[in-house]
This record gives structure tokens, C-alpha cells and sequence, in this order.
């Protein structure tokens, strides 16, 4: 997969994404980002990429050509429909079903606003989809796209030694996950369930599942609305609301 960064600040991302599973991704040739300096496509000697909004107020507001330009000339030579996606608060909040349908394109362009915003024309005729990470404002889309482009890219094939890890990973099926230890399997007095050291694999995947279930139904309720659960789960889950209810009495 190949996305496409444009941004004012390109040095912020790149260590970032030359470290760890995003770099050992892109040596293997996984993935492939790259970053475009919005600069690099103004007309005018001060390479000015934004402006006074019209109407007054406070702030400045990204001009539509630069960005244009740099979507248009990078996606130029692109096969099929690109995905762009302009990186802002008013989006779509980002979450794990996202990063699977992300997961499913072969190239993605990634827009990084900054300022007060971007020129209302770059959202009406040029990203095809807005993204939040989140309900706050940070300071740019640098951020973001990188949040977006680490979980995506997790999702890939071959970026993750162990192919079944995201099927693990907190959200996968709507909960979040179980608790994890390693040694020393005792450390300040503080131990190890006895359950993962007993080597019976039955009863740890049983802890698990228990284990997920309670700390979604205690950190993050609302996800068990939406939560793929077999009927042993909803058994389960059943058995630790009443606990909950009992203990709360």
C-alpha cells in the first residue's frame, strides 16, 4: 500500500515513521509513504500557503491552490479511485471498522491541515472523505495521519510478525483486551494469575474471554452494544453484569 502525505511540516512525521513496524514495513516494501512538501506547489517567491479568511475573524485558513495542485500532481499518474482524505475535527471519527475499509485500497492520500482549517472548496471538490482521531483539536493533521497510516498499515498483510495479532488487538470484535504479564511472575509482592502459569490452555483462553468482557463492561460499556458476541460470551457477560449489580447493592 502507497500513501501519499501532503503536509507544511514533513520532518515532524519522519522519524516517526522510519522507526519500528512502520520502518521494517516500508524496507520490506509493505508499505510505501511519502511525505510532499505543501510548499513545494505555491506559484508566488513567499510560497504562502494561507491566508485571512473572508467574513474577518480570527486565525488563518489554507489557500485552495497549493493543495490542489499537490493532490492533483501526485495522484496524477494514479490507476482507479484514490481515496483523499483531508484530516480534520469535523470528520468522521476514526476507529478500528475504518481502518479495515482503509486497509482494503492500495493507495490512500493523506491532506494535513493546519491553521484555523482549509478553504471550504477543498472539502466540496477534492477529499473524498474526512477523518477526526478524536473529539479535540490538535494543532495540525501531522498527528493524525500518522495514527491513521500505524494502524492501517497494521492491518496489512505481512507487516505483523504474528499474522493473527490484530485479531487480538483491543476493538477487533468490539471489546477491549485482556490483561497481559510476563515475567518475573512475581514483582513486588504483586503475582501472576496462577491460571496463565497452570499451562492449561483451555482455562487461559476461558480467562481471557472473561477478562475482556469485564474490562469492556467496566472501562467501556458502550461497546458491548455493538460487541459480536457468541452465545458463551453473552452468558458470560450476563454472569459479570449481576456480579456487578450485587457488588454495587
Amino acid at each position: 500500500m502507497r500513501f501519499d502525505v501532503v503536509t507544511l511540516f514533513p520532518e515532524v512525521m519522519e522519524v516517526y515513521l522510519q522507526t519500528g513496524i512502520l520502518g521494517k514495513a516500508q524496507e520490506s516494501s509493505r508499505i510505501e509513504v511519502h511525505l510532499h512538501h505543501l510548499r513545494d506547489y505555491t506559484t508566488d517567491r513567499h510560497r504562502t500557503t494561507d491566508d485571512e479568511p473572508y467574513g474577518g475573524g480570527g486565525g488563518m485558513v489554507m489557500k485552495p491552490e497549493p493543495i490542489f495542485a499537490a493532490v492533483e500532481s501526485i495522484l496524477e499518474d494514479s490507476q482507479g479511485d484514490v481515496p483523499v482524505i483531508l484530516l480534520t475535527p469535523q470528520g468522521r471519527v476514526f476507529d478500528q471498522a475504518i481502518a479495515r475499509e482503509l486497509a482494503g485500497s492500495e493507495r490512500i492520500a493523506l491532506i494535513c491541515g493546519r491553521y484555523e482549517g482549509v478553504d471550504e472548496r477543498i472539502r466540496e471538490h477534492l477529499a473524498t472523505d474526512e477523518i477526526s482521531i478524536g473529539d479535540y483539536v490538535l494543532s495540525g493533521g501531522e498527528l493524525p495521519a500518522m495514527v491513521l497510516i500505524d494502524s492501517v498499515s497494521r492491518l496489512l498483510p505481512g507487516v505483523l510478525g504474528d499474522s493473527e495479532a490484530t485479531e487480538k488487538d483491543s476493538h477487533t470484535n468490539g471489546l477491549l483486551e485482556h490483561p497481559h504479564y510476563t515475567r518475573p511472575s512475581v514483582f513486588r509482592c504483586w503475582e501472576v494469575p496462577e491460571v496463565l502459569l497452570s499451562g492449561d490452555h483451555a482455562r487461559i483462553a476461558g480467562w481471557r474471554v472473561e477478562q475482556s468482557l469485564r474490562r469492556t463492561l467496566l472501562r467501556r460499556p458502550e461497546l458491548l452494544d455493538q460487541a459480536r458476541l457468541t452465545d458463551e460470551e453473552r452468558g458470560i457477560l450476563e454472569e459479570l453484569m449481576q456480579a456487578e449489580e450485587e457488588d454495587s447493592k
